[in-house]
């Protein structure tokens, strides 16, 4: 397999951390190297969060340079617009296309520019796969399997080196039993609509 570096972003309280655990792990299974890093001091405040994943071998560094990144999975629509700069060229975004507001926005003292940060992700990304996670949680029942959502996307563009079975099998050995079905269904949502 070709060396792989994925970006994760998004806001505290996602699940951008336990999707990139859920990578490592199915890499790991597959024989394939792994290093990892992530910011999460911010996490349970609703600040950004985000987790490198570099897969393959000869591998140094856990983080990713500017420019390197094959993906970036974005767990919110400003947080991939931060991390763009470490996309490669001709590299591929993955989105869900429901913000997060910071308090700023909430109590109105800024605004979140949500058609304006689309725009922008739509003509500097050339792969940019927007996921409509609002309607994806009413479809599910729960917006507590994003991170399921867009692994699942994720997987079926082909970057991360693996197969949706991959991941499926890491989720049923980190996640509790009773959240199996409503993991599996969201890992499967973007397939059965179609989404790519």
């Amino acid at each position: 397999m070709k060396n792989k570096n994925i970006i994760l972003c998004g806001v505290g309280g996602q699940g951008t951390i336990l999707a990139s655990k859920l990578m490592a792990a199915a890499a790991m299974k597959r024989g394939i190297e792994v290093k990892t890093a992530e910011t999460i001091g911010m996490a349970q405040r609703g600040g950004s969060v985000f987790s490198h994943v570099r897969l393959g071998k000869d591998l140094y560094s856990p983080m990713i340079a500017p420019g390197k990144a094959d993906i970036i999975i974005g767990f919110e629509p400003a947080e991939a617009v931060r991390h763009l700069p470490f996309l490669k060229d001709g590299g591929t975004v993955v989105v869900s296309s429901c913000p997060i507001l910071p308090v700023s926005a909430l109590i109105g003292t800024s605004s979140y520019p949500l058609e304006e940060v689309l725009q922008y992700l739509k003509e500097k990304t050339e792969n940019l796969i927007l996921i409509d996670s609002e309607a994806a949680a009413k479809n599910l029942g729960s917006a507590k399997v994003l991170n399921m959502l867009l692994l699942g996307a994720a997987v079926r563009t082909g970057e991360l080196g693996f197969e949706v079975e991959d991941i499926r099998t890491a989720m049923r050995e980190k996640v509790p039993a009773k959240f199996h079905d409503l993991n599996e269904k969201a890992l499967m949502y973007t397939e059965e609509k179609g989404i790519s």
